[in-house]
């Protein structure tokens, strides 16, 4: 049993869910992988899109039902296009596609690699898109469910992760714009806001001086981490019931209304953090957070920029 964003307890296996088809991508690790387990323990056939072969491997293996693993980068349209194809000849059209894909990097705008803060925006914000149109045909046919998974990041921009925060931000007003379109087509299109969350990401900005002061100045309710199992419980609810919002946890939907007030509040811890450290000096520590976006960086840098492989160094 697990609780749902109302704060009340759902079943282990939300009805309307067995049998049918989900997408996940990003499933390698974290939430993604949390994800996928809590669908197939609901029943449904789970596809696994990812960019570690191996790891998605593994956590396939860990699935109590029928899925498959598909090596995909979320940013290659052909792949996207291809994975489709393989999903519904496997296991048959998708039900749910979880656009969850995504990377983040740390650091001044000024001292990122334009490659390194282009490909966040790639991977976090034209992926999701290039998901929603491989796998809209799918919807269509099923009259389907797309999640996209934002973060609190769209509530206010935190320094040092420019890319991050813009990402998310536009994840999140193209799952609002892509709503009102496919609604008349039967298609249901959720967003789910996710905070302090317990993946290798998190642990990574635990070192991140503005964001460890951004949390050490929020009330302690909002200081915890949640586990990803916990998370993927509030969002498996939330796909069942085919909420518009989901909100993990579920005390962030009273932070909708107050959303105006964040990125002033942002700006002021912010300014007393860098009075504190210059700039300067926390641009020292600039890249991408946590292993499974250092792995796509390493993946996307070996087969070059242009898609091609990379050469000999």
């Amino acid at each position: 049993m697990g609780d749902d964003e109302r704060g009340t307890t759902v079943p282990a296996v939300p009805p309307g869910l067995r049998g049918r088809v989900a997408v996940v991508t990003g499933a390698a690790r974290g939430v993604g992988a949390a994800l996928a387990l809590t669908l197939s323990r609901a029943g449904m056939r789970v596809a696994l899109l990812g960019r570690e072969e191996q790891t998605l491997a593994r956590t396939a293996a860990a699935l109590p039902g029928e899925s498959l693993c598909l090596e995909a980068d979320v940013t290659d349209r052909p792949a996207l296009d291809r994975a489709a194809e393989r999903v519904a000849h496997a296991l048959g059209p998708a039900s749910v596609v979880v656009a969850n894909a995504g990377i983040a990097a740390g650091g001044p705008f000024a001292r990122t690699e334009p490659d390194l803060w282009q490909r966040v925006i790639d991977v976090n914000l034209t992926g999701a898109a290039n998901t929603a149109r491989a796998f809209l045909p799918h919807l269509a046919r099923t009259r389907g469910h797309l999640l996209q998974v934002a973060s609190t990041a769209a509530f206010g921009s935190a320094p040092m992760m420019s890319a991050y925060c813009a990402s998310k931000a536009g994840a999140e007003s193209f799952a609002q714009a892509l709503r009102g379109e496919l609604a008349p087509d039967g298609i249901t299109v959720g967003i789910a806001y996710l905070h302090w969350t317990g993946t290798d990401m998190v642990t990574d900005m635990d070192e991140h001086p503005v964001l460890s002061a951004l949390r050490r100045n929020q009330p302690r309710f909002a200081r915890k981490v949640h586990s990803p199992e916990q998370v993927a419980r509030w969002l498996t609810a939330g796909i069942a019931d085919r909420r518009p919002y989901v909100y993990a946890p579920p005390w962030l939907r009273w932070c909708q209304p107050l959303r105006p007030l964040f990125p002033g509040l942002v700006t002021r811890v912010a300014r007393r953090e860098f009075e504190r450290t210059p700039v300067a000096e926390l641009g020292e520590d600039v890249g991408l957070l946590g292993a499974g976006g250092r792995a796509d960086w390493q993946a996307y840098l070996s087969r070059g920029a242009d898609g091609s492989a990379a050469a000999p160094s």
